[in-house]
């Protein structure tokens, strides 16, 4: 389902039940649109992301380590003077919208008690965080500013009253009567049922009217059931589904023909659906220029390569050149000058008529020369042009390693690739800035950890996600004797298997793990190559990543995205 008012009303009741009575700690904004809020309650911390992305916006404790600028923005500057060691006192939905209320008890600039409201407004591309008192509704500050000129409704700024978004005038489904449903199921055909309930109740997405209008034809009381669906946000089951190789998720397993995997918490739910999607775009936000980099040099390469393969095709045509300019220079008195072509029979093929294409501006001598020179100019390109093509095709690899790195990378990995490709010698590096004469010291990259999984029976199974974190993985950190798998003849993730002796069931779990983590992600039938990982050797000037092996075993698995899920550490 979407992240509709139905899925807010059982978000607003889990953070309520975690975030209630709270201090808030510390505040953070990693990206943009985005904060982390650290609440501490009953002993323990619950890390609150509130987004006001356009595509991903949602409220929701998370698991996901974020990194922070190294500079806060000012939003954030903001709400650390007003919000940290405050009281959070409690979580609300406005009727059945999509727009949260953190209400915070703190203190004014002369001491005195006031209560600001942390309002999320999560609508699409209007999404916004506003930081309002409660006394007089004012702005204090908002998270996206929003000129007039683009917003005539309502009032967007520091300073101005809040007002919320303009009302629809449907009915909130939670605590009032559903006579207004009895209506629809009698006088409408049931496919009109799914956009009556969305045009009558407040806060249904499509899908979830569909479902709603689903368990309505299926039931025995109708009124009793539309209760009982309801009811379910009430008392959630994070459930995350997996159709047509796209992810779904729901506050409760709704759909009794489709297995879903279950989650402890809304939370949890929604790091698994959107960790992938959301992170993506803040890796295309982060890596626009690795991005383009890597396509101008795949495309470059390409080109290089179709050109060079010419180059080879007519090398290995070198002969025909030798034989033409052979004849000419046996038969040069068949020759004169402004002639375009010449009939010769060919002694090295039973004396059969060959047409040779001449320059009209020489004679025969002058021609017999110029095959020649193509002669020898293309018998000594062959061998140059054969290493070439091995250097190119190296690089084609590569960079396709790289964009497979990219298509899977987190924030966290974006840094390790561009230090790669400075050092590669692909990117240049900024050029470091002198204070008072003194060049500053810019500080060590510090490697990110790879990524870690558990199998079923325990086992520690580690992935690289880009060619650094590989390197280090494969040939420095992991035990000789572990298992090292990668998907066979494709860009992909190194895997450690933390075991020397590891049962079949972890062996295919690590599998689908590295053709998931691959060029083959939607791919079936995937060959994963595995050994232990003191067989691999690296050889002298090879690019970060690269290594070759022998005496490997090879098992063919399918990726299955909610196993990754599954095995995640959180």
């Amino acid at each position: 389902m979407p992240l509709d008012g139905l899925f807010v009303h059982s978000l607003a009741k889990e953070l309520n039940e975690q975030l209630a009575g709270g201090r808030i700690t510390k505040i953070h904004q990693p990206y943009p649109n985005e904060i982390v809020m650290v609440v501490r309650n009953n002993s323990q911390n619950y890390p609150v992301l509130l987004s006001a992305n356009p595509a991903y916006a949602r409220a929701q404790v998370t698991r996901i380590p974020y990194q922070n600028p190294a500079t806060p923005p000012n939003f954030a500057m903001f709400l650390r003077r007003n919000l940290e060691g405050a009281r959070l006192s409690s979580v609300s939905q406005v009727e059945n919208d999509r727009i949260l209320h953190f209400s915070i008890s703190t203190h004014d600039e002369l001491g005195d008690d006031q209560t600001l409201i942390l309002t999320l407004e999560m609508m699409g591309r209007h999404s916004n965080l506003f930081l309002v008192r409660e006394k007089d509704q004012r702005i204090l500050e908002l998270i996206k500013h929003v000129p007039a000129d683009q917003n005539r409704v309502r009032s967007l700024i520091p300073g101005a009253v809040y007002t919320l978004p303009p009302a629809q005038n449907m009915t909130n489904p939670f605590g009032h009567d559903l006579t207004a449903l009895a209506k629809i199921l009698l006088d409408m055909d049931k496919a009109d049922w799914p956009k009556a309930i969305q045009q009558t109740y407040q806060g249904f997405a499509s899908l979830s009217a569909k479902n709603l209008a689903k368990h309505l034809e299926t039931g025995a009381d109708a009124m009793q059931t539309a209760k009982d669906w309801l009811a379910h946000f009430d008392s959630p089951q994070p459930t995350l589904y997996q159709i047509d190789k796209k992810f779904t998720f729901a506050a409760f397993n709704w759909d009794s023909e489709q297995a879903g995997q279950p989650y402890d918490t809304l939370g949890d739910l929604l790091d698994a659906y959107f960790q992938g999607q959301a992170e993506a775009d803040r890796v295309n936000q982060q890596a626009g220029t690795l991005v383009r980099l890597v396509k101008n040099e795949l495309k470059k390469n390409q080109t290089k390569e179709k050109k060079l393969q010419q180059t080879l095709t007519d090398s290995q045509n070198a002969e025909t050149y030798k034989v033409k300019g052979d004849l000419l220079i046996t038969y040069p008195h068949l020759v004169h000058k402004g002639m375009h072509s010449v009939q010769i029979e060919n002694y090295y093929d039973n004396n059969q008529l060959l047409t040779i294409d001449l320059d009209p501006r020489f004679d025969g001598l002058q021609n017999a020369n110029r095959y020649f020179r193509k002669y020898r100019k293309l018998r000594s390109a062959k061998d140059y042009v054969l290493e070439q093509l091995k250097t190119t095709d190296t690089e084609i690899d590569y960079f396709n390693q790289i964009a497979n790195q990219l298509a899977v990378a987190s924030p966290k990995d974006v840094a390790d690739i561009k230090v790669e490709l400075i050092e590669q010698g692909y990117l240049r590096e900024k050029v470091k800035i002198k204070t008072k004469g003194k060049q500053t010291k810019k500080p060590k990259h510090v490697l990110s950890a790879p990524d870690q999984f558990t199998a079923s029976d325990g086992t520690l199974i580690e992935i690289g996600k880009n060619n650094l974190q590989n390197d280090k993985l494969s040939l420095k950190k992991a035990n000789r004797q572990n298992i090292w798998m990668h998907v066979q003849k494709l860009p992909g993730s190194h895997v450690i298997v933390h075991s020397d002796n590891p049962s079949q069931e972890t062996i295919e779990e690590a599998a689908k793990l590295a053709a998931y983590f691959s060029k083959a992600r939607d791919s079936a039938n995937v060959p994963v190559d595995y050994l232990p990982a003191g067989k691999l050797r690296k050889p002298n000037g090879a690019k970060p990543g690269y290594v070759i092996f022998e005496g490997q075993s090879t098992t063919y698995v399918t990726p299955d995205p909610l196993l990754v899920q599954k095995l995640k550490h959180s």
